[in-house]
């Protein structure tokens, strides 16, 4: 018997999440060294999902309030070998690729600051993430005002030239 279900993301104002797959003890400290080296300012918090072994939720961190944040997501999501990242002080954008870089790192699942619901499979064996409902249905097209806005606002914030 399978079961699907969703689990919605404890988000504070402020931050950004990173969900992902991983599959190895050490991605605890990996991801902190990638995160903490990558962008020094930010602040974090981390834990992920061990699934064999003690089973237990590994965490990091270099704030309190924000580790704990990511141990509550990732006990929700009660789903094995997932790591939860939650991030002040620095965008997704700017550290995506050091933490894809992380050996252990199988997949990444979002990244994102919008309200997010994950989508988990329960099974007799336990639970696994299928996918992501990440912020809101598009609402139409982006007209050509729209596309003035996108441009000026990449150039403004330093993405684009």
């Amino acid at each position: 018997m399978l079961e699907l279900l969703t689990v919605r993301m404890e988000l504070p104002a402020e931050t950004n999440i990173v969900i992902g797959q991983s599959h190895f003890i050490k991605t605890v400290e990996d991801i902190y060294e990638a995160v903490a080296t990558t962008a020094p300012q930010a602040r974090f918090g981390l834990a992920f999902n061990e699934s064999s072994g003690a089973c237990l939720v590994r965490c990091e961190g270099n704030d309190p309030v924000l580790r704990e944040t990511a141990v509550r997501n990732a006990q929700a999501l009660a789903a094995g070998h997932v790591f939860v990242l939650v991030i002040q002080n620095a965008y997704p954008i700017n550290l995506l690729n050091a933490i894809r870089n992380v050996p252990e790192v199988c997949s990444i699942f979002c990244a994102t600051a919008n309200p997010i619901e994950v989508v988990v499979a329960r099974s007799e064996q336990g639970q696994g993430v299928l996918g992501v409902i990440d912020g809101s249905s598009p609402r139409g097209v982006e007209r050509e005002a729209d596309v003035a806005w996108r441009h000026d606002l990449l150039r403004k914030i330093g993405y684009k030239r």
